[in-house]
């Protein structure tokens, strides 16, 4: 009631080999679901597969007008779609560098990219091992590893480490692997997209000095070079070549952790966070863990590959996501792509939170302030109430026996809010109320072209701003210096971003939410967190255990 909405406008979807329809498919529908026009760019590995989709979302009756198929080059893409101003956002799937061209050349772009990560499963001595070893070899040869969502990284806690059943074990199951044709339904692992070249190349070719081969890498099939067998390199440490780099191939690389403390700050040292698995029975293990890794997509005892729309929604942290987080096949993905209006009464949801009381005890001098002030106050409450309601709130849509499959969404770290003078006090309010109800360490940067309303904010600065925030005046050379130390940035308007702020980012994962302030609180607080699944296979071979006793009594 009272939202209003319209299609941002065109849409360039680019999409990769590894997920040819399913990945392409998303994006298109989701971009069309919104109003928008599209023109899709499929992988030059996946021509086919991109026409043929286009044919049935034509066949179904949209126009090849609002859906128009360019197969191109990378570089024609870049300089003729995405590179034109015509071009109103980008749903991209693809390298981290490349992610990073397309902001180069549009800086200003709407882009949402999933750019890959180094993906980590980390086994302590409190694990079922033969599941363990299971879900690590699919999850980690499954598809040869030319998902980005495949475990490449197994860290084991030394007992496990030190084991040479454990190693022996898993080993035979990786080389019990059948490698061929697809055709030859033996097969459990098929071709590789090319030939292995560069960082894959060098994975096979080069090992540090402390590591080993526990399975050297070969091909089938006569020596085919697309036809590669699992290797796993054995001894990997931080730092290490193979500790951060995405090989994209059927190369895992095992490394050494006394605790598991130590494991999740070897996963978070790889700076990426697509999605990350944990094989532990203890819950108290699990807890910490869910806490502590930064990762988009989690699982605890399961693979870490074969995330399902609305079950699994997929998307990740840091620098495997560029843009606004917001996670594909979830139930906020299509928002990214619509321009949104709310006017609808702001107390038809409220709920009273303590942060309520501080904004209140303001200090309002100008009487021209107090109704802004008034309704600050409503529009607090209504973003209390959506707060609890839906931010601070695990939600499992799906309720699957046996695996729990949490959607929750978790704050960013630290939030760089610019106010500006033509902002509106209600807003600059609710905006820094957002944030503090959050518990988001806040940098307020304020405009030096003073107003009441800054000058209100600045006046109020001990009551609404903890110690850990920062409220400083600053010109455009400051603030660009400050973002750079955030991890995301909030404007109340798209005007206010120059484009050297844009440049500013253009080589980092820091994103600027720029969209104009919106009164309604379940879409407005959507840029204050991040989105994270954890999928949870809680079973024991099918014995749902305390858990299904529970469920049984509900």
């Amino acid at each position: 009631k009272g939202l209003s909405m319209k299609p941002e406008g065109v849409g360039v979807v680019i999409s990769p080999w590894n997920f040819p329809i399913a990945i392409a498919c998303g994006g298109i529908a989701a971009a069309l679901a919104a109003g928008n026009t599209v023109i899709f760019k499929p992988s030059s590995d996946a021509v086919l597969c991109g026409y043929m989709l286009c044919q049935c979302f034509w066949e179904a009756g949209v126009s090849q007008n609002t859906l128009q198929f360019a197969p191109s080059d990378g570089s024609v893409a870049g300089e003729h779609l995405v590179g034109d101003w015509g071009v109103d956002f980008v749903i991209f799937t693809g390298s981290e560098g490349t992610a990073h061209e397309i902001l180069k050349r549009r800086p200003d772009i709407l882009l949402c990219a999933e750019t890959g990560g180094k993906d980590a499963t980390i086994v302590t001595a409190m694990a079922d091992r033969d599941q363990a070893i299971k879900n690590v070899v699919a999850s980690a040869f499954n598809n040869s590893g030319q998902k980005c969502s495949a475990t490449s990284l197994l860290v084991l806690e030394r007992e496990l480490f030190e084991d040479e059943d454990f190693k022996k074990t898993l080993v035979d199951a990786a080389a019990s692997l059948e490698v061929g044709s697809a055709w030859d339904l033996q097969n459990r692992v098929a071709a590789l997209i090319q030939p292995a070249k560069g960082k894959l190349q060098h994975a096979l070719e080069h090992l540090e000095e402390h590591e080993t081969w526990a399975l050297a890498p070969i091909y089938a099939d006569h020596d085919n070079p697309y036809m590669l067998k699992p290797s796993i390199r054995w001894g990997t440490q931080k730092g290490d070549f193979c500790h951060a780099k995405e090989l994209f191939g059927p190369v895992l690389s095992v490394m050494c952790a006394e605790n598991l403390q130590e494991a999740i700050d070897l996963v978070n040292a790889t700076g990426y966070g697509l999605t990350s698995g944990l094989e532990s029975l203890d819950e108290r293990e699990q807890e910490i863990w869910k806490e502590k890794i930064i990762a988009g997509n989690l699982y605890i005892n399961r693979v870490t590959t074969g995330a399902i729309v609305r079950r699994q929604p997929f998307g990740g942290m840091r620098n495997s996501s560029v843009g606004a987080g917001i996670k594909a096949g979830g139930v906020n993905y299509v928002t990214q792509f619509m321009y949104m209006q709310y006017e609808a009464p702001v107390n038809e949801a409220v709920a009273i939170h303590p942060y309520y009381e501080r904004i209140k005890s303001m200090q309002i001098d100008a009487d021209a302030l107090k109704p802004h002030h008034e309704k600050a106050l409503g529009m607090v409450d209504h973003f209390a109430y959506w707060m609890k309601a839906e931010f601070f709130k695990e939600h499992d849509e799906s309720q699957i026996r046996g695996e729990s499959n949490l959607f929750t969404y978790r704050p960013v770290a630290s939030l760089l809010l610019r106010l500006e003078a033509e902002d509106l006090l209600e807003e600059m309010l609710c905006s820094i109320a957002a944030a503090k109800m959050a518990k988001i360490r806040l940098h307020l940067s304020i405009s030096p072209q003073q107003t009441a309303n800054l000058e209100c904010i600045q006046n109020n600065a001990k009551l609404i701003l903890d110690r850990h925030d920062r409220m400083v005046i600053e010109d455009e050379n400051q603030l660009i210096a400050s973002i750079r130390g955030v991890q995301r940035v909030r404007f109340l308007r798209p005007e206010y971003v120059t484009e050297a702020m844009y440049e500013s980012v253009a080589s980092s994962s820091i994103h600027i939410a720029a969209q104009p302030f919106i009164a309604c609180g379940r879409l407005e607080i959507l840029h204050y967190f991040m989105e994270q699944t954890i999928s949870n296979a809680y079973h024991r071979y099918g014995n749902l255990g305390l858990r299904g006793l529970k469920v049984k009594e509900e």
